[in-house]
C-alpha cells in the first residue's frame, strides 16, 4: 500500500505561512533531500487554497517534477484538466487512491487538508523541515485536531543554515 507523507516547511513557531500568507522566509539555498524524496513519490495531494495560490502564481517555474495531482474541494467544480478533483466524501477517495499501484504520495498544501487527513488517520508518515526562525503569527501547522498523535522519529538531519530536517512515522490506532 502507497504511503501518504505530509511533507512541508514550518516555522519553530508552528506556522506553514506568515501572518499575510508570505513562505518567503522558506530557505531555498539548497535541496534539503527533496530530490531524494521526489524520486519516492508519483501522486500529490493539495487543497483548494493551496491549489488557487498555485494558479496566481502559474508563469513562474515549477521547482516541482511533474507528477499525478489531487486538488481536494467541496466548493470547486472545475479545475485543470490535467488534475484530478476530489470532493465529497474524501475518507474512501483516499483509501482507494492509497490502494492504487504507484509510489508514495506527497500531502503538500493545505492546514485544512492535513488536519482532516490526519484526524481520519490516513497520514503514514511526517516529514517536516523546521526553519530557524520565528513568525510570531500565521497559518499554525495543526491546528485542529481532534486528540493526542504519539509519532515515532525515523529520522533527523540537521543542516549548516539551521534547518532541521525531522522524519516521523505515524502510529495509528
Amino acid at each position: 500500500m502507497r504511503k501518504i507523507v505530509l511533507g512541508l516547511a514550518v516555522s519553530l513557531d508552528g506556522y506553514i505561512e506568515g501572518p499575510n500568507g508570505e513562505y518567503d522566509w522558506c530557505f531555498t539555498d539548497q535541496d534539503y533531500g527533496l530530490n531524494e524524496f521526489f524520486t519516492r513519490i508519483d501522486s500529490v495531494f493539495v487543497g483548494r487554497k493551496t491549489y488557487e495560490m498555485a494558479l496566481a502564481e502559474d508563469g513562474q517555474e515549477s521547482w516541482m517534477p511533474k507528477m499525478k495531482e489531487y486538488i481536494f474541494s467541496n466548493t470547486l467544480t472545475e479545475i485543470s484538466p490535467k488534475k484530478t478533483l476530489i470532493s465529497g466524501d474524501i475518507e474512501a477517495q483516499v483509501r482507494e487512491i492509497k490502494n492504487r499501484k504507484g509510489k508514495d504520495i506527497w500531502l503538500f498544501g493545505g492546514a485544512e487538508l492535513t488536519n482532516t487527513l490526519m484526524n481520519l488517520e490516513l497520514v503514514d508518515e511526517i516529514w517536516l523541515s523546521i526553519h530557524p526562525i520565528l513568525l510570531g503569527g500565521g497559518k499554525p501547522l495543526f491546528s485542529s485536531l481532534k486528540e493526542r498523535k504519539w509519532l515515532t522519529l525515523i529520522d533527523s538531519k540537521v543542516y549548516e543554515s539551521g534547518l532541521i530536517s525531522l522524519k516521523y512515522e505515524c502510529k495509528w490506532g
